[in-house]
């Protein structure tokens, strides 16, 4: 008898240290929500890619400086993409399955995007694409698993066209105008096409393509055409190298740098800050943010990251544009994890599906974005199950030669032009990948 008690006493023991050993293992797994991170801090795209990815870690690393979401930490990784979409691909098939599954993506590359939208629906992961990706995406009912939120390539576009509109005096005043875009020869340049399209059948001005292969250093043949075309404006599809290389470009053939606009992802500080003096007058969409070293949730990353010494890049570059972009990237993911934490349980760590709900359920209006130290910074957001942009406003900024100073008031994308384009493409394509679209009632399981 008293050898099976001390047997009992034995087994017990070891069963208390074997739990004593692995609940604080489990606990910290249980306390983390996982972050992959798509980067290219390296390649052609390097001095843009750099500083969004600073800044989305950044906000991360507040977020968790001030708790985590609901007491939740955030745990998360890079994987170097060079902006190629087989490296995308790569990168995101080992991650999505780690440290418990992947919270959400975010490819920050148009091509990257369109590999994702296949796998998602199956992984059942987002893929956030703030400012990017597919502009027909925007139908949740097709594109289920896709957010672009607060901005896709077609809105941006749209509100091109409405700002030269308003600047001739009218719709009726684009007539007989000439308009050339320059864009990056890939998914992301061919984006605005056939926006750009309908609005010129809709107005009646003309419109000329002009492709530059990547990574766009090479563009003598393309302002040449410029020259000889003699176009009333200039649009720039552009990223990286390809930016500051057509500004220089356009003062070597004397194209007025006030007649060119560019797209969000051609209108931060590396596009214009080798050219300086010779891009003054150049504009570009604010994508709804531009810099904003002032805004308060800049002031709490430098005294609660970078004040700790945990910044991820340099202080200086702190918000700036690019920066601001990756650090609101962050913000609306953690919004759309802490959204769906309300209905699955505070506290708790979400799953790429749960997030989903929480992305399709934002509603970060004033007084909230003002609480977050958004105010002043961008407009409220508000996404449902058949919206994943959530927000249709931006507005255009002016580099002066030494900052850019925002110079227009807010545009809203609009829908009469844009809703029929988005349902006329993401019904093709539903159609040619036999995706059922759904319902609203769909929507409220």
């Amino acid at each position: 008898m008293k050898q099976l008690k001390k047997l009992a006493i034995a087994a017990s023991l070891a069963a208390a240290l074997a739990g004593g050993l692995a609940a604080p293992q489990a606990f910290a797994q249980a306390k983390e929500q996982y972050f992959p991170i798509l980067v290219y801090r390296t390649g052609a795209y390097a001095p843009n890619g750099v500083p969004w990815a600073n800044g989305f870690i950044d906000y991360l690393k507040l977020v968790n400086a001030k708790g985590g979401i609901n007491g939740v930490k955030i745990s998360f990784e890079e994987c170097e993409t060079g902006y190629a979409t087989d490296r995308g691909v790569e990168c995101y098939e080992r991650m999505k399955g780690k440290n418990g599954g992947a919270t959400m993506f975010q490819p920050l590359s148009t091509g990257i995007t369109f590999a994702l939208t296949e796998k998602a629906p199956n992984d059942k992961i987002p893929i956030i694409t703030a400012g990017y990706g597919r502009s027909e995406s925007q139908n949740g009912a097709v594109f289920g698993w896709n957010f672009p939120l607060i901005g896709t390539y077609w809105m941006g576009a749209d509100v091109l066209v409405q700002h030269i509109a308003k600047k001739e005096g009218g719709f009726d005043k684009l007539k007989g105008k000439k308009i050339t875009l320059v864009y990056h020869d890939s998914p992301y340049g061919k984006e605005p096409i056939a926006l750009l399209q309908e609005r010129a059948k809709m107005h009646g001005f003309d419109l000329s393509l002009l492709p530059v292969a990547h990574p766009g250093v090479e563009q003598k043949a393309t302002w040449l055409q410029i020259r000889q075309n003699k176009p009333d404006y200039v649009f720039l599809w552009g990223w990286g190298v390809m930016n500051s290389t057509a500004l220089k470009e356009a003062q070597a053939t004397g194209f007025p740098r006030e007649k060119m606009y560019g797209v969000w992802w051609a209108g931060a500080e590396p596009d214009v800050k080798d050219v300086g003096e010779g891009a003054k007058g150049y504009n570009a969409l604010a994508m709804q943010h531009g810099a904003e070293p002032n805004a308060k949730v800049v002031k709490d990353v430098l005294a609660m990251v970078h004040g700790k010494g945990q910044g991820t890049g340099p202080k200086e570059e702190v918000g700036q544009v690019l920066y601001m972009r990756g650090l609101i990237s962050a913000m609306l993911s953690v919004e759309g994890v802490k959204k769906a934490q309300e209905r699955y349980g505070k506290g708790k760590v979400m799953t790429g599906e749960q997030t989903r709900w929480g992305l399709e359920n934002i509603n970060l209006d004033q007084k909230t974005l003002d609480a977050m130290g958004f105010g002043g910074v961008m407009r409220p957001v508000q996404t449902s199950c058949l919206d994943h942009m959530g927000s249709a406003w931006a507005r255009i900024h002016t580099w002066d030669g030494k900052k850019w100073n925002f110079t227009s008031d807010w545009y809203q994308g609009d829908e009469k032009v844009l809703r029929p384009l988005v349902m006329l493409t993401s019904g093709k394509y539903a159609e040619e990948k036999k995706i059922k679209p759904r319902t609203p009632e769909d929507c409220k399981k």
